[in-house]
């Protein structure tokens, strides 16, 4: 376990490295952010100081590597659009995508599952083929899209929740929230299933087609021919040997879906991560784009190093396999 745990770490470290230096070098060409600081009129001296001050003059590796040692520390330097700390400004963000994307996640899960399951248990079944006509909807209607739909029925026809923003929220500590709030609730319902829909249907697919080909295997044809009644053999067999491969689904969605809010964000225009970095986008701001990049790139590294060791805890294959050093 040790020593999976510390090959996942360095094949970790490989593709933070990776994912910083592509980042860093893609953003040299987008924009001049000295142009969009200073504007058209500014003076070569001007603009050759702010250069200086911004230290854009210096040799790229010598950027890079003050960038990546400045990023261990959880520093990415000064925004050149707001002229802050760029840690503190997703630090601002963050609760508002953490909580989008967690209550999204739940919403997939909760109702995923259980649709899922339905869809192979009652095959053919009116309910069933809705399930699955839905499912198709939810992977085929892009985001945009699922969430002016949302807004044009729930806050302009009916007039009952709102279409933009976060709503009251309550401070703990350095950390603020809506989820301890009724309004909070209200801003957060529509964006919430805009970004679950898609995994939603995602996960309903893919535990029907897992669920159906366990229900084919031997040990539940014996199992029936046991005599154990449907419900042990559906849910205390099947449903569990079928959600081994969906962990790992489900945790790359998670993250998915706080690395691709930034369409539900802007639509909503919910105050996250994602609508930073599309203002960073717009600005030219290289340390904000460069910083979310880096900062997603971690989650993912992260949650497929949790994937992995729940994936080796419940599959005792995998612990034989390393046993015996995968002969």
């Amino acid at each position: 376990m040790l020593a999976f745990i510390l090959r996942r770490l360095l094949q970790a470290v490989v593709v933070m490295l990776t994912v910083a230096f592509i980042a860093f070098t893609l953003f040299q060409y987008v924009g001049d952010p000295v142009t969009n600081l200073l504007g058209q009129d500014a003076t070569p001296e001007q603009r050759r100081q702010l250069r200086t001050d911004l230290g854009l003059d210096r040799p790229f590796p010598v950027q890079f590597a003050a960038f990546v040692g400045n990023a261990v520390q959880g520093e990415f330097g000064l925004s050149l659009r707001q002229g802050r700390k760029v840690a503190s400004l997703i630090a601002e963000r963050l609760p508002a995508t953490l909580e989008l994307a967690v209550i999204a996640a739940a919403i997939a899960l909760l109702a995923g599952i259980p649709m899922g399951v339905y869809a192979a248990l009652r095959r053919g079944s009116p309910l069933s083929q809705a399930m699955m006509m839905f499912s198709l909807i939810g992977v085929s209607l892009p985001t945009f899209l699922i969430g002016i739909l949302l807004i044009l029925v729930f806050a302009v026809i009916l007039k009952v929740l709102p279409s933009f923003g976060r709503g009251e929220l309550v401070a703990l500590g350095p950390w603020s929230t809506g989820l301890l709030t009724v309004d909070g609730w209200k801003h957060l319902i529509l964006p919430a299933v805009t970004l679950a829909i898609f995994q939603l249907a995602l996960i309903m697919r893919l535990v029907r087609a897992e669920m159906l080909e366990v229900l084919r295997t031997d040990y539940i044809k014996f199992a029936r021919a046991r005599g154990l009644p449907d419900r042990v053999v559906h849910f205390g067999h099947a449903l569990k040997n079928t959600l081994v491969p969906v962990i790992t689904i489900t945790g790359l969605q998670l993250g998915s879906l706080i690395a691709f809010a930034i369409i539900t964000e802007t639509v909503f225009q919910w105050p996250g991560m994602g609508l930073l970095f599309i203002q960073a986008v717009q600005f030219a701001d290289i340390p904000v784009m460069a910083a979310y990049l880096c900062l997603i790139a971690l989650i993912f590294v992260l949650i497929n190093l949790a994937v992995d060791l729940l994936y080796f805890a419940v599959d005792p294959r995998l612990r034989l396999s390393a046993g015996t050093g995968g002969h």
